[in-house]
């Protein structure tokens, strides 16, 4: 199985940065991609960015420029940087891994989803 633990969401002011972490832990064989998603009270949970083992990024239009993805994959661990944050931000950001990890049998693909974070962006 893979378990992902997120942490470094908060309350910040707008204009303000936050860095959430997103570590991957269990039998892992190997993580492809990782993202984040976000979802908003009342909206469907939407992805905020991807990125491949490889390191290329992909970002949804709306924080281009913003936010910041990247991983560690020593340590299985993905990261988001978030700068000139906006109330619009705010959402509870769920981590994502594609991943090969051992069921206890054999190996096989996992899609994975952390516990989520809650960003609040407010003066």
């Amino acid at each position: 199985q893979v378990h992902l633990v997120e942490s470094g969401g908060g309350l910040v002011q707008p204009g303000g940065s936050l860095r959430l972490s997103c570590a991957a832990s269990g039998s892992i064989f190997r993580i492809n991609a990782m993202g984040w998603y976000r979802q908003a009270p009342g909206k469907q949970r939407e992805l905020v960015a991807s990125i491949t083992s490889g390191g290329s990024a992909n970002y949804a239009d709306s924080v281009k420029g913003r936010f910041t993805i990247s991983r560690d994959n020593a340590k299985n661990t993905v990261y988001l940087q978030m700068s000139s944050l906006k109330p619009e931000d705010t959402a509870v950001y769920y981590c994502n891994a594609d991943a090969i990890a051992y069921s206890g049998t054999y190996y096989r693909p996992y899609d994975s989803w952390g516990q989520g974070t809650q960003v609040t962006v407010s003066s």
